[in-house]
């Protein structure tokens, strides 16, 4: 079929990003958080809230001070808070205080526009309600939290115009409540989630079946977005767009990095087989998210008893775990927190084009853009294509001679002056980011 580019010259291709700090992740670093993760015992939320050696306060009190050192360390450009309330719940069977420990690094130009990374700081054993047994908890999200620390004092370094948000998060194993405070918080605060990076198992690299895979990272993404109301879910139905939510085009993004060391192996479903993590609180607010898991989970590693029986060793211990493996996907993090902190956000597209022989898309202004990209694939090919339609559209909208809208899907990213682009935004019902006018800015 031929396209016709009433508003470009042709085909653009888009520059690369700019060394990121991803290079001087620390094994080392994330080996030794880990060992301190693990010397608290048990993390499990109804632990221990005033020991200062078990449970989990102490656990929280040092992920706070972790942060504090690396703020210091960049001249306080972190401000760190403490969301929490009480809950109770089917796992928490007396109120409990849950505790979530969060770094704000600012943007420079848009604050309300936000990045988040988190991993969970609570672990567990066998049995989901014992909370004074030792659960290490050194993959189970120790791995995690390790992640997001490096990713901090990383990222710290440098001044983005987007603010990034590093989270240590409380009582995932007791029913997402951690990230049900966080997307809570943002929500109340105001912010602009244009990304949510879920760590949660992210050290390991071989199975308990003996397979290893050190050259994949998992990344899910849910397809219709949770948010959906009756009146979308409609016309998605009737014109498309349940493989292209903003959390899809999330993973899609990741998936592109050019990042030659690790690969991401896209699952398209929210989470794993019957399972969750704390990227779905957000997803039910409409939020774009996604988690970060292993290629192959260790069974015998996570959630159980510490125990030695018929000669298989069980127990979430720092000896099952791969630091070589935990850097790659930490690098990947850094990479990608890097790319979305320097880039627009993404925009709301729409096309037109029904009962025509062209497709007019269209989007408002982003704050922030230089330029933007248009893009269109098949509706039966699973990624976007290397190359934009059109690259460098200063306008808002672009008409597409030939095309019939009915065979394609398309999308527009919006680009910031050094040629760094947003993630697609799918023009169909669902497919748009939140605007970035729904923000009211950071009320901390």
């Amino acid at each position: 079929m031929r396209t016709i580019l009433l508003l470009a010259a042709g085909l653009v291709a888009i520059p690369a990003a700019a060394q990121t700090p991803s290079a001087a992740v620390s094994e080392a670093r994330l080996r030794a958080d880990i060992e301190k993760l693990v010397s608290f015992g048990t993390r499990h939320t109804m632990s221990e809230q005033d020991n200062p050696a078990r449970g989990i306060g102490a656990a929280r009190r040092w992920g706070e001070a972790e942060f504090r050192k690396t703020s210091q360390a960049c001249g306080g450009c972190l401000s760190i808070v403490l969301p929490e309330r009480m809950v109770e719940g089917a796992r928490v069977p007396t109120p409990t205080r849950l505790v979530n420990v969060v770094a704000i690094q600012r943007g420079t130009e848009r604050p309300g526009e936000v990045v988040i990374v988190q991993g969970h700081i609570d672990s567990r054993v066998t049995d989901v309600m014992d909370f004074t047994s030792d659960a290490p908890g050194a993959n189970d999200d120790g791995s995690g939290v390790a992640l997001v620390l490096e990713s901090a004092r990383l990222l710290s370094k440098s001044t983005y115009p987007v603010t990034i948000v590093y989270a240590l998060l409380s009582g995932e194993e007791q029913g997402l409540y951690g990230g049900q405070l966080l997307a809570d918080y943002a929500a109340e605060q105001g912010w602009q989630v244009k990304a949510v990076l879920n760590n949660d198992i992210v050290g390991n690299s071989c199975g308990s079946d003996g397979y290893c895979d050190p050259d994949h990272v998992r990344v899910f993404s849910e397809g219709p977005r949770a948010d959906l109301d009756d009146k979308t879910r409609a016309a998605q139905r009737r014109d498309g767009g349940e493989n292209d939510s903003p959390s899809r085009n999330l993973s899609r993004y990741a998936a592109g990095l050019d990042d030659n060391v690790l690969e991401v192996r896209q699952i398209w479903r929210a989470d794993r087989m019957g399972r969750g993590g704390d990227h779905l609180p957000y997803l039910d607010k409409g939020y774009p998210a996604i988690r970060f898991s292993v290629a192959v989970e260790d069974y015998e590693h996570q959630h159980q008893d510490l125990r030695t029986e018929g000669g298989t060793v069980y127990g979430d211990t720092i000896e099952a775990m791969d630091f070589p493996y935990l850097a790659k996907v930490t690098a990947l993090n850094v990479r990608m927190l890097d790319r979305l902190a320097r880039t627009p956000a993404p925009p709301v597209p729409t096309a037109e084009a029904a009962v025509q022989t062209f497709t007019t898309v269209k989007w408002a202004e982003v704050p922030g853009a230089a330029n933007y990209s248009v893009w269109q694939r098949r509706t039966d090919e699973a990624n976007w294509p290397a190359e934009p339609v059109i690259g460098k559209i200063v306008a808002t909208s672009a008409k597409l001679e030939g095309v019939r809208g009915d065979d394609w899907v398309f999308g527009v990213s919006a680009c910031s002056a050094d040629g760094l682009c947003s993630p697609v935004a799918s023009a169909v019902p669902g497919g748009g980011f939140r605007p970035l006018a729904s923000a009211k800015g950071d009320k901390d």
